[in-house]
């Protein structure tokens, strides 16, 4: 979805907006009280000032290439990870530092993970801490088919093979090829039974590893510490795109050592890793990103930059004008 696009979809630009009744939030309760500021410009500025300002777009940006493109910010230095060589290695062992003594710790996995814009960023990064956890991984594959009334061609199974299935990706669902191990710490990617916290985007640890099952402790929502059975389902994509409907049974999971940006939202953690091998791409994701920390000391960003020239710096994304015209019934300015 482009700026346009996103512009227009956006709530402020409803017929309805002018029905509506705006309560401002002046507090941020996520963030802990006494944090350390951060440096912007050789200032010292509160660090709930600075999420709130890249949030609002109006944090200083800068046209590093001179080639109009002005969404460059600083990072502060207290924020960045310095870095040598491996760029996921990096990142890891920034956060998940001493895993192996605290690998089975409830407390240590639930108040940490690394977020990244896309699945294939998180994939590498999941396999990578995987590897590092003790123990022998277990690996779970899917059963692809296609739903026969989803096409009308009599030679589907020529066309699309089951080879060419597994290996289809959707944001979402679950991969052909689950790789797990007892200790891991996995992430619900669909609702299950909600009265049990058994929602879409729970967090859990594996304890058991089954055939046909996945034994897990909650770790996230209003059931920590009960224990939940995960079975294979059959899910279907959003995806349009294909002139078939996939059907995939598979375990409805991932490994959640990292995560992308937006399946974050909602998330508190006290130690969050920010990995950019390329920049945030749409509206107010570097925001949600550094939002789910509850203290500076807590956020570390790592970046690859192409030149010198945009050495310590990131592109924010924030479409300004779906913000016109909001106006804080309480207060002088906008909100």
């Amino acid at each position: 979805m482009g700026r346009e696009a996103t512009v227009s979809a956006s709530l402020t630009k409803s017929h309805l907006w002018k029905n509506f009744m705006l309560y401002p939030l002046l507090e941020n309760m996520r963030v802990e009280k006494n944090v350390p500021p951060v440096t912007v410009a050789g200032i010292a500025l509160p660090f709930r000032d600075w999420v709130l300002s890249v949030g609002d777009g109006t944090e200083q940006t800068f046209d590093l290439r001179h080639d109009g493109d002005d969404s460059w910010i600083h990072i502060p230095k207290e924020l960045q990870v310095s870095y040598d060589g491996d760029l996921v290695c990096a990142i890891v062992n920034e956060i998940y530092a001493g895993l192996d003594a605290k690998h089975g710790d409830i407390a240590y996995l639930r108040d940490r993970a690394i977020l990244t814009p896309l699945n294939e960023y998180v994939e590498v990064i999941n396999q990578e801490v995987l590897g590092r956890l003790p123990g022998k991984s277990k690996s779970y594959t899917s059963c692809d088919t296609i739903c026969k009334g989803s096409t009308t061609s009599d030679a589907a199974e020529t066309l699309y093979p089951t080879e060419y299935l597994n290996s289809l990706r959707f944001s979402g669902m679950p991969n052909h090829k689950i790789q797990l191990k007892i200790g891991a710490p996995i992430m619900l990617l669909r609702n299950l039974n909600p009265k049990k916290g058994l929602c879409n985007g729970t967090r859990l640890i594996v304890t058991r590893c089954y055939p046909f099952l996945i034994e897990a402790v909650i770790i996230t929502g209003n059931k920590i510490g009960d224990i939940a059975y995960i079975p294979r389902i059959t899910m279907t994509p959003a995806d349009k795109t294909y002139p078939f409907v996939l059907k995939r049974k598979q375990f409805p999971v991932a490994l959640s050592y990292a995560m992308t940006i937006n399946k974050s939202q909602g998330q508190t953690m006290k130690n969050v890793g920010l990995y950019l091998p390329n920049s945030v791409f749409s509206h107010g994701q570097l925001y949600v990103a550094i939002s789910r920390v509850t203290t500076p000391c807590g956020l570390k960003i790592v970046c690859v930059n192409e030149d010198q020239a945009t050495d310590g710096y990131t592109k924010n994304v924030v479409y300004r004008e779906i913000f016109t015209g909001i106006q804080c019934p309480s207060l002088d300015n906008p909100c």
